[in-house]
């Protein structure tokens, strides 16, 4: 391949350390005791959270206090500040290897502003609103400090998208009148945005607070005791023999990594510097390799269970349980994931790539399958085995069944030690050696089985014992905490090479480091979503969401679809240089609240949570996407090749993920709602994998065989029709009956037990004096008539003069949360229509494919034939 001829040299290993540490952990290394301050920090950093997500601090409030969430979140800012000036340079030619007299000083004012509602939260408690002259200097002073240490943590975009934000708070007057407001003043605007959990110390630092900060740490501690690197020769061991294997291996990788993972910049170097070279080795070009690493190592934020921390944040915003965000949010993640590897094969197919070569003699594909029929198996009797397990010892032992699966864990961690004892430690080639062999899957696989246990302890606490994100991931950082301690005594003892005192003292450092590591890697997340809450408390202040709501619908003219396209532009604009977590915050604050309102008034209700996750995907795509694209930059690092044809690259190939917002918001089976029953969840799983498959070959212009255009049209209108068969039936038969508003009574005695009523409504919005034209839907209760269940839905009404008004709104009830104010009025009712099942439209979707296959397969044995 030319690309080793025309690329540039990749970095060297150390320039690659000093980029994500640059970007997560900080690039300042000082020595002596300035060294042993930022390391102690960091290391009681991580304590403290420990000490705040464990069950400890109620077992001994007698003694020690308990912090309320106003008080720990102080806290958690003040370190995380504190850091933040001891590790981040200011400027590119400040010194790495001290820290200034200047730095400390803004460390330690930092440090205090931050905690300033720790110390003197009595006080502020007894004069709430009423901010003293050294309240305001304080949250003055810290506001600026803020946003210095996010510029030095992140780079200039949040810090300065969080300045214009507060300029507009204090400035709104001067803006153009489109967006202005009447401006607050120094003493409002401080008191909101620092005194009060509305601005930086609102919901997002309390995420980070009581649940980010323990998953990355998390981590950060599986990563220091081998899983990563562990990961990573298991999926390289799995596919790194099939065409364009290293590029199918980077993709399941880093979908590993991506679940601990809280960046999608340290994912894509922490995988990229093996799988990068290798892909080049098969065959890849450099912007090949590196858009198949970005693209992959940005899916891992979209996957659950951590989701780059956003999947809590979406617990408090959405109002729903995290089980439920996960559920939601895990087929389009896994789909996504599947069309990637597909991708990757297409590209192998067009180049004829071969995989690298195994150790071990050659599998029949019958073997193969039969090795994944047995695997299959065995995971379905041993997760069976372990659900009833645990609920027999919970029936036995009652309270005591904690002390039992603990004891029984510890023995099942020692017998697949003792296991993986019995292997060497492999490690994979040299990626840029002339020859590559891969390591064996079945000894790969059993060094590392114990790193799965802290991770079924994860999972098992979130999804079956539905303890809290922050206890369940305590738990699990606890038995991580064990396993790091005792690994390498345990390995040096059953290996028998004497050599104990040195294992024991290597777990214990390894421990330390990981402690220290996971604190640095939240250094960026704790300023970021602190700096996130200014753009938070300034809309809550000033409206500007309402602004924002008003000037997409006038660029979109009230289209939907254009609609949906402007607020997704605007959220990767948004999203441009910003960590996950606080990337979420920005765009769900600001464009959430736009879709669900032009959406409702446009007839399309869609689920809060398809909304979060819709501006969600679109604020990632920012990772990827030039001229910004950060972990796109990060890998032309790695290759040598250009970013910007990297970052255009990998757009290309996330184009999948840009596709599955719009499709979600309309067809959302996608995300597992309204699903009915098992055979319904089968089939919407088996549709939707094989939709996006053929939607990536149409974007690749490969099927079977080089696709002409109009198949590439062809097999975007099978995907479309896959995905949304809705779309047609729609245009076949109408999908509600529409009755007169007067009629609504009437209607609702026709409905039978609990049902979902759509009122196309209008009325004058009393905050603007616009007049609001939209559709709400009510659950309706299932007993009583018409006037009965429309009460029970908290609405009231009155006919007058011919038309059928809302004459009351009870408090907190759905009718008050879907929007309704006095004297609208009900122009319309809408029930669902009987029709025929959308499900049809997939047999001419499906013989335009075997047409467009049965075309290709010809072409495709003329092409083997000349070749």
């Amino acid at each position: 391949m030319s690309d080793q001829k025309t690329d540039k040299d990749p970095m060297s290993d150390d320039a690659l350390q000093d980029l994500v540490a640059s970007t997560d952990t900080g690039a300042r290394a000082p020595s002596g005791l300035s060294s042993k301050i930022l390391l102690g920090v960091a290391l009681a950093w991580s304590l403290f959270q420990l000490w705040y997500a464990s069950p400890l601090p109620f077992m001994v409030a007698n003694i020690i206090p308990v912090l309320n969430d106003t008080q720990a979140r102080s806290i958690h800012l003040a370190l995380a500040v504190f850091l933040a000036f001891l590790a981040y340079p200011a400027m590119k030619r400040s010194p790495r290897d001290r820290i200034p007299i200047q730095d400390w000083v803004m460390a330690l004012a930092g440090a205090f502003c931050a905690g300033y509602l720790f110390l003197f939260y009595g006080s502020l408690s007894d004069r709430p609103g009423n901010p003293n002259q050294m309240d305001l200097w304080t949250a003055g002073i810290g506001m600026v400090l803020l946003l210095e240490a996010t510029r030095r943590a992140l780079g200039p975009p949040l810090m300065v998208v969080a300045a214009v934000f507060l300029t507009y708070v204090f400035f709104g007057h001067l803006a153009p009148d489109v967006i202005a407001w009447k401006g607050a003043s120094f003493a409002k605007a401080m008191s909101h945005q620092w005194l009060t959990t509305e601005g930086v110390f609102g919901i997002a630092l309390g995420v980070s607070t009581s649940f980010v900060f323990l998953f990355v740490l998390f981590g950060s501690l599986l990563d220091k005791a081998g899983a990563g690197n562990y990961f990573i020769q298991v999926a390289f061991s799995l596919l790194g023999h099939m065409r364009g294997g290293p590029a199918k291996a980077a993709v399941l990788a880093s979908g590993m990594t991506g679940l601990i993972s809280g960046s999608s910049i340290a994912n894509t170097v922490t995988t990229g510097t093996f799988t990068i070279p290798l892909m080049k080795r098969v065959g890849f070009s450099g912007e090949k390799a590196g858009a198949v690493e970005v693209a992959s190592s940005v899916n891992g934020q979209i996957m659950p269970p951590v989701m780059g921390a956003a999947a809590f944040l979406m617990v408090e915003y959405v109002g729903i349980s995290y089980v439920e965000v996960i559920k939601h949010a895990f087929l389009p993640a896994v789909i996504s994931y599947i069309a990637l590897l597909y991708i990757v094969h297409l590209e192998a197919l067009k180049a004829n790539m071969q995989g690298l070569p195994s150790r071990g003699a050659a599998k029949t594909l019958l073997q193969r399958v039969n090795g994944f029929a047995i695997g299959i198996i065995a995971t379905a009797i041993l997760v069976a085995a372990v659900y009833f397990g645990v609920g027999w010892v919970k029936q036995l032992f009652g309270d005591g069944a904690s002390y039992v699966i603990a004891i029984v864990i510890g023995v099942v961690y020692v017998a697949l030690m003792r296991f993986a004892a019995k292997y060497p430690e492999l490690e994979l080639d040299d990626p840029n050696s002339p020859v590559v062999e891969l390591p064996e899957f079945g000894p790969t696989s059993r060094t590392g089985l114990h790193f799965l246990l802290p991770i079924i302890v994860l999972i098992w606490c979130l999804m079956i014992e539905r303890l809290s994100p922050g206890l369940s991931a305590f738990w699990a950082s606890a038995l991580m905490i064990f396993i790091l301690l005792t690994q390498r005594p345990i390995y040096s003892a059953f290996r028998g090479d004497g050599a104990m005192g040195a294992a024991v003292r290597r777990g214990f450092d390894e421990l330390i480091d990981g402690l220290i590591a996971g604190a640095r890697n939240m250094i960026g997340i704790g300023v970021a979503t602190a700096a996130a809450g200014i753009i938070v408390g300034t809309v809550s202040l000033t409206g500007i969401g309402q602004v924002m709501t008003e000037f997409v619908e006038v660029i979109s003219g009230g289209n939907v679809i254009l609609m949906l396209i402007f607020v997704a532009i605007i959220s990767l604009i948004l999203g441009m240089g910003l960590p996950t977590t606080a990337n979420y915050i920005v765009v769900s604050s600001l464009m959430a609240g736009v879709v669900v309102e032009l959406g409702a008034q446009s007839g399309l209700i869609v689920p809060l949570i398809a909304v979060h996750l819709f501006v969600f995907y679109f604020g990632i795509m920012a990772d990827v996407t030039p001229p910004v694209g950060l972990a796109s930059f990060a890998a032309a690092a790695v290759s040598g090749a250009d970013p910007i044809k990297t970052g255009f690259q990998a757009f290309f190939y996330s184009m999948r993920t840009a596709a599955l917002p719009f499709i979600f918001i309309f067809n959302t089976k996608l995300l597992l709602i309204g699903i009915n029953g098992p055979v319904d969840l089968v089939v919407t799983i088996v549709i939707a994998v094989v939709a996006m498959l053929i939607f990536a070959a149409a974007t690749q212009g490969y099927f079977v065989a080089r696709s002409r255009k109009w198949e590439s049209v062809a097999l975007l209108l099978i995907a479309f029709t896959l995905f949304r068969p809705g779309y047609w039936l729609d245009q076949v038969q109408a999908p509600f009956d529409v009755h007169d508003g007067k009629q609504v009574f009437s209607v609702i005695d026709g409905i039978e037990g609990e049902a979902d009523l759509r009122l196309q409504v209008e009325g004058e919005d009393m905050a603007t004096g616009k007049i609001i034209n939209k559709q709400i839907i009510l659950p309706l209760p299932a007993d009583g008539d018409g006037v009965a269940r429309l009460t029970g839905a908290g609405l009231e009404l009155r006919e007058e003069d011919g038309a059928m008004l809302v004459d009351n709104i009870g408090f907190d009830t759905p009718a008050e949360k879907a929007g309704l104010d006095f004297d609208w009025k009900v122009l319309s009712v809408k029930v669902p229509a009987e029709r025929m099942p959308a499900e049809v439209f997939y047999l001419p979707a499906f013989l335009l494919l075997g047409l467009v296959a049965f075309l290709q397969r010809g072409r495709r044995g003329r092409e083997l034939a000349t070749a």
